[in-house]
C-alpha cells in the first residue's frame, strides 16, 4: 500500500464520520491576520499552537524559510488577496531558529539537481535565459535578517494598503518561543 492510498483510505473514513464537522469555518480569518512563515516540519502543529490559533483564525502561507523574495511573485500576491478580498488587516511573518535556508548551499544542490537526473543542457538553458541559479537557491546568513529583510519588502511594496502592520517574529522550534523582532504596530505610529 502506498503512502497516497493511506491518506485516501483514512480521508474516506473521515468523510463518512464526519469528523471535518469540528473545522468548519469560514474563508475569513477571524482575527484578520496572515502568518507568513516556513514550510518546516516542526511547524505545522507547533506554530499555531504557540501563537494561540486554531482552524479559521488566521491565513497560513508557508514555504522555504518564510521568505518573499518576489515582490510579485506567488507568495506576495496571496497577501495582496488575504488583505484585499478575504478581509485581514495585519501581516506576521514567522521565521525560526535552525532553519535549513540558512545553511542552503546553491552549489550543493545544483549537484543534488544532477544527481536526480536533471541534464547539465538544460541547466545551460536556464543559466542562459538569465536564471542565475546560484543566486535564486541561495538562502540567508541570519535568520533575523531573513525575517527583517521580508517584513521591509512587505511594507515598501506598492499595493500595500496604508497602515497595515507589518510584524517580524522568530519562533524556536523546540520550545514555541516567540521573539518579536519587528513590531508593526510601533513603526505604524512612526510614520503617522
Amino acid at each position: 500500500m502506498t503512502q497516497i492510498s493511506d491518506i485516501l483510505n483514512f480521508n474516506k473514513n473521515f468523510v463518512e464520520k464526519k469528523k471535518y464537522e469540528a473545522y468548519l469555518t469560514s474563508r475569513f480569518p477571524d482575527k484578520k491576520m496572515i502568518i507568513i512563515t516556513c514550510m518546516d516540519t516542526r511547524l505545522v502543529e507547533l506554530l499555531p499552537k504557540a501563537m494561540n490559533f486554531k482552524n479559521g483564525d488566521v491565513k497560513i502561507i508557508k514555504n522555504a524559510g518564510a521568505i518573499i523574495s518576489q515582490p510579485f511573485g506567488s507568495v506576495m500576491r496571496s497577501v495582496m488577496v488575504a488583505l484585499y478580498e478575504l478581509d485581514a488587516d495585519e501581516v506576521v511573518v514567522v521565521g525560526h531558529y535552525e532553519c535549513g535556508m540558512a545553511s542552503l548551499n546553491a552549489d550543493k544542490m545544483i549537484n543534488s539537481i544532477k544527481e536526480r537526473g536533471v541534464s547539465e543542457e538544460v541547466l545551460s538553458t536556464l543559466e542562459n535565459s538569465g536564471i542565475k541559479l546560484t543566486k535564486w537557491l541561495r538562502g540567508f546568513d541570519n535568520v533575523e535578517e531573513g525575517v527583517i529583510q521580508t517584513v521591509e519588502l512587505i511594507k515598501r511594496h506598492p499595493l500595500l494598503p496604508p497602515n497595515i502592520p507589518v510584524h517580524g517574529m522568530i519562533i524556536d522550534p523546540a520550545t514555541g518561543a516567540l521573539e518579536l523582532v519587528s513590531d508593526g504596530y510601533v513603526e505604524n505610529k512612526a510614520t503617522l
